[in-house]
């Protein structure tokens, strides 16, 4: 279950009284929130992205990899994956997506071979490998694409909950895609752990990737 679309967790409130309270309790009400006050320290901050409550196992996928090895959520376990869905023909989402999360990378410093940006396209017909990989490597060379047969890249967008359709153009020979737009946050042990939506500044993705690199 997703948490809040906006990246917000759903806290429970708890409150220390009602209005109109007698005065002769304002001192327990006081000492109450005195007293909570190390534990409301001590919580965890909040995610930016709508955080998968509970945490649940990625799905494990294999793609052909734009670096020429076989492309798996199994090769980057112990570090972040920052999972995206699109295509080099993306004439806005993706390149602004793409430019977000090396901006994030490198305001990481030395954190940021901690994390790992996925790209897996959803438009297998035009989109090799080797378009892949020239397409990402003008945002940050560490990032890595996957593409695969129409009918697998379709099943590992099922799994995903990830939408992709063709759009006809006026042009002959020419078509757009609608698809997904956020971000798959994966953690260290290669749980889905949360989804950025689309919009989020780079320090948005910072923020979130520096607590996911502390747990």
């Amino acid at each position: 279950m997703l948490a809040g679309s906006t990246g917000k967790h759903i806290a429970q409130r708890a409150g220390l009284g009602r209005p109109g309270a007698r005065p002769e309790y304002a001192f327990g009400r006081r000492a109450l929130l005195l007293a909570t006050l190390p534990l409301m320290a001590q919580a965890a901050p909040m995610l930016k992205a709508g955080v998968f409550d509970p945490a649940q196992p990625a799905p494990e996928f294999t793609l052909k990899g734009s670096d020429g090895a076989a492309l798996t959520l199994a090769r980057f376990k112990g570090r972040l994956v920052l999972l995206v869905f699109g295509f080099t023909n993306c004439p806005e989402v993706c390149p602004t997506t793409l430019a977000t999360l090396a901006q994030a990378r490198k305001a990481l410093g030395a954190d940021g071979s901690e994390v790992q940006v996925v790209y897996v396209t959803v438009d297998p017909a035009r989109d090799d490998v080797a378009r892949i990989r020239q397409y990402l490597t003008a945002f940050d060379p560490s990032f890595i694409g996957g593409t695969e047969t129409p009918a697998k890249l379709a099943e590992m967008r099922k799994r995903y909950g990830v939408v992709a359709e063709k759009i006809a153009s006026a042009q002959p020979n020419a078509y757009g895609m609608n698809h997904s737009t956020s971000v798959w946050l994966i953690d260290r042990a290669g749980k889905l752990k949360a989804m950025m939506p689309y919009g989020h500044e780079a320090k948005d993705f910072v923020h979130d990737l520096k607590l996911l690199l502390q747990r």
